[in-house]
């Protein structure tokens, strides 16, 4: 056995220091800290998500990039992750560029520390160390101290690690196939009611109250989905609101322009006041929407009819009844060539169509749920599967939920509440016995 050459040793032991101590005094030391060998490390875009308090572009803004033209000191921006873990938590934040000194606030579990950003070519400033106490969403919120020249950096994401960064953490991860903004808009969440496929349902019936305060501008409350459509009622904006109902065309585009004519969805009949045209971007089709200042709090109907014909066209009508009219109204009547079907895939959902509203939670209630064939035998339908698109699925958000209360299905998404339901969850609400009492001559 040779023997150790202490000389030699301490020589190395010197250089190893000596390395050390240089990386430390260097502009790499953000970069020396990242992690230590145990630690997990994450990249979290601002880009998807992050939302300002200001929700326009006047003084700072949220792209594709990050926090852009931030100017006004009165805007701040907040990102939301979900913790699957207890733990400390390291951050680091990434800039993109800087053109003169400034100061900033980060706040995490109240807990709020400054960073001094200098100009000059560092990229990435640490932030500090928090401790996440429990699981489920936090909120890290920048905000402006102060700065020298006419604004503060552009921010492209967040880099973490820490004991509380593992495989559950959850977030937007990246844009590929558009997620920042369906990231944004939150998870879309479903009850998928199941039939009997031998079963030639023509008529679905089902009930809706969206509960006070869930009327959040960007929601859709759609109650009676089928195959080829979907029936709802929806919040446009401060002043508006639509009954919603549309059939996609069998032929399959996102450009109405695109469909051949002998594949165009045909408009029959139309209720009063309700306005009827194409629509484009998640497929195409007829759509017909009458503008309708529904309450929060009241309990609305939805009706739909489907016929098929001997030269293989299928009718599809729409019928609203609301408790302020006491009446049903005709909202549509299309018919979709190429189609021979009754109606099948039943099924309800909640969404958001408003990315900046991704931050509000809504709620909906449906009940009553019942179907008829085409000798007007009813059925009624107490089953319901739980399911939530891609944004969920794929694990970026979890704020989702559903379920039933007593003879009530329920349906809950956005504002990251800490709790979720599991996909595919089989619910079985009471039984009304409440068959609905239509008069189908009298229908408009």
């Amino acid at each position: 056995m040779k023997k150790l050459n202490l000389k030699v040793f301490a020589f190395s032991i010197s250089a190893i220091l000596f390395l050390i101590l240089t990386a430390l005094t260097t502009k790499k030391i953000n970069y020396f800290k990242i992690v230590s060998i145990t630690d997990s490390l994450v990249i979290v875009p601002i880009g998807g998500n992050s939302w300002s308090n200001k929700n326009d572009t006047i003084g700072g803004k949220i792209s594709n990039l990050g926090i852009e033209n931030w100017t006004n000191e009165n805007v701040n921006f907040t990102t939301f992750i979900r913790f699957g873990v207890p733990g400390n938590l390291k951050v680091w934040l990434k800039i993109q560029e800087l053109d003169s000194e400034c100061t900033l606030e980060i706040e995490l579990q109240n807990i709020k520390k400054q960073i001094l950003f200098k100009k000059g070519n560092q990229k990435l400033y640490y932030a500090g160390q928090w401790t996440i106490t429990d699981t489920g969403y936090k909120a890290i919120k920048i905000s402006a101290i102060s700065k020298k020249g006419k604004r503060f950096p552009n921010i492209n994401s967040f880099q973490l690690s820490g004991t509380s960064v593992n495989s559950k953490i959850a977030y937007v991860k990246d844009n590929e196939g558009d997620f920042f903004y369906w990231g944004r808009r939150g998870p879309s969440v479903h009850l998928n009611y199941p039939i009997n496929e031998k079963l030639k349902a023509t008529w679905f019936y089902n009930e809706i109250i969206v509960p006070e305060h869930n009327d959040i501008i960007g929601s859709y409350f759609m109650a009676c989905g089928f195959s080829e459509g979907y029936f709802g009622m929806q919040v446009n904006s401060s002043s508006e609101r639509r009954i919603l109902f549309s059939v996609w065309s069998p032929f399959k585009t996102d450009s109405p322009d695109q469909i051949p004519d002998n594949q165009k969805i045909l408009i029959l009949k139309k209720g009063e006041n309700v306005h009827t045209g194409e629509f484009g971007n998640e497929g195409s089709g007829g759509q017909s929407y009458l503008k309708y200042n529904w309450i929060a709090g009241n309990k609305y109907k939805f009706l739909l009819h489907a016929i098929p014909d001997s030269t293989n066209n299928t009718t599809f009508t729409a019928y609203f009844f609301s408790p302020e009219i006491n009446k049903w109204q005709l909202i549509a009547s299309f018919k979709r060539p190429q189609t021979k079907t009754y109606l099948k895939h039943l099924h309800s959902f909640l969404e958001n169509f408003e990315p900046e509203r991704g931050t509000n939670t809504r709620e909906v209630l449906f009940s009553n749920q019942w179907i008829a064939d085409e000798n007007e035998n009813w059925f009624e339908l107490n089953n319901a599967k739980f399911t939530v698109d891609n944004t969920g699925a794929k694990g970026y958000r979890m704020d989702y939920g559903g379920g039933k209360i007593n003879d009530t299905f329920f349906l809950k998404n956005c504002g990251f509440f800490n709790t979720y339901t599991l996909r595919n969850s089989i619910f079985i609400r009471e039984k009304s016995n409440s068959k609905p009492n239509i008069n189908f001559n009298q229908l408009p």
